[in-house]
């Protein structure tokens, strides 16, 4: 596993983390498979882990808390996410941010997550969803400030609406946010655009979210492929995406260098962007772990290979299905 400075803490975090939302909700998820997924992942050098209140109702942040009190003498990092009162899935301009984020539901959560996780404070508490326009509500810098001075929290962070990288660029200017969590893969590319370059000058930290698009990046999915109704997949991956995904994802199966698989171009992709601090994967399953984990090892792609999968850029915006 190889290190990433994460912005303007002093963590050292592996370059390759854990994302919980599949152990939290997704179907196919067994308990024990995802504990055991869990501390192999921290056996091979994950240190740092990604979960939400909203992944099962503190079902997500409840397992990340069963690892870390079995893991007593490693320093593991665990970000967690405070879901909006008002229950909207993104935010939007036209949200007060009274109704999505008041001091007390903030607090409320905080403290569930932290009972969850086993701990007094939370390495990185985020906003599981952002609109720029709260960006100077007072309310947002008084409870900020406040989780940090009572110690809730160690560091903030935003996570931003799928698709929206640049909604997000004013908060970080306030000084309060510590880290952002954006989705980057090789189709969604527009964080390069200004996002990027806003968390380098302000040495902020990258999360790199969604990198293998939901699955689509796994390679294994066709146009037949459907998923249970209770799954939330079953609604991204419905006809009108999966029919425009799967023709792009035949387009970039056909540049892959060989002995190298689909989802490792993907991981790798990210990895060669020094600004992103670390990317989330979705791992339930041991053998997940370890082939995710030792792109690690493997480090960024070669230039000529990025440049060739700059084409493959795909910008789409929100729609009811991608909420």
């Amino acid at each position: 596993m190889k290190y990433r400075t994460f912005g303007r803490t002093d963590w050292q975090v592996g370059d390759i983390a854990v994302g919980l939302w599949g152990m939290g909700e997704w179907s196919g998820s067994k308990d024990d498979e995802s504990l055991e997924s869990l501390q192999l992942a921290v056996d091979l050098g994950c240190n740092f882990f990604d979960s939400a209140w909203a992944y099962g109702n503190g079902k997500s942040d409840g397992l990340l808390g069963q690892v870390i009190a079995h893991n007593k003498g490693k320093r593991l990092y665990a970000a967690s996410k405070i879901p909006p009162k008002n229950d909207k899935w993104p935010a939007s301009p036209r949200d007060r941010y009274q109704d999505v984020f008041p001091a007390e539901h903030v607090f409320k959560y905080a403290d569930l997550i932290r009972q969850k996780l086993g701990t007094d404070s939370i390495d990185l508490l985020q906003f599981h969803v952002w609109d720029d326009h709260w960006a100077d509500e007072p309310d947002f810098r008084r409870t900020v400030e406040k989780l940090k001075r009572e110690k809730w929290i160690r560091f903030f962070g935003l996570s931003l609406n799928r698709w929206e990288p640049w909604n997000g660029i004013k908060a970080l200017r306030t000084g309060l946010v510590d880290a952002v969590q954006v989705i980057y893969n090789v189709f969604d590319q527009s964080p390069e655009d200004e996002l990027c370059l806003a968390c380098k000058k302000l040495n902020i930290g990258v999360i790199a979210r969604v990198p293998l698009d939901e699955g689509s990046l796994g390679g294994k999915m066709t146009l037949e492929t459907k998923f249970p109704a209770d799954d939330w997949r079953s609604k991204y991956f419905g006809p009108e995406n999966l029919s425009n995904t799967i023709p792009r994802v035949e387009k970039l199966k056909a540049v892959l260098p060989p002995r190298m698989s689909l989802p490792e171009m993907a991981l790798r992709f990210i990895l060669s962007n020094p600004i992103v601090s670390t990317t989330i994967v979705g791992m339930r399953k041991q053998e997940h772990v370890r082939d995710n984990i030792a792109v690690s090892d493997d480090g960024p792609l070669d230039a000529a290979l990025v440049q060739k999968l700059k084409s493959h850029r795909w910008d789409r915006k929100p729609k009811p299905w991608s909420d």
